[in-house]
């Protein structure tokens, strides 16, 4: 946000923070949210620079291709299991993984 309206919002008297402040998330479970974040975006990353659609990504973990646009739109009833078995079978390599849990976003 510019730092004009930041201003703006403040001076009509507005409290301004962040996501994790908003939901009063405790920093563990932020750790948490940032790292599922990460695996999906690492998902559909590797998805898109292996040329795989949806549905050839379901095919490969036995699900379906809805299942896969849930696991990209961050749909909380997915399992941290299968957002991590997604993105093995996209294809990550070792290294792509360990960057997306050593640096969630």
């Amino acid at each position: 946000m510019k730092t004009t309206k930041l201003e703006r919002l403040k001076a009509a008297g507005w409290k301004v923070g962040n996501a994790e402040d908003f939901l009063q998330l405790s920093d563990e479970e932020a750790q948490f949210v940032a790292l599922r974040l990460s695996l999906i975006n690492a998902v559909k990353k590797s998805r898109i620079k292996r040329n795989l659609s949806q549905i050839e990504l379901a095919q490969r973990i036995k699900s379906s291709q809805s299942r896969i646009a849930k696991i990209e739109a961050g749909d909380s009833s997915v399992s941290l299991d299968l957002i991590v078995c997604a993105l093995i079978a996209s294809g990550a390599k070792a290294k792509d993984i360990q960057e997306a849990f050593l640096s969630p976003k």
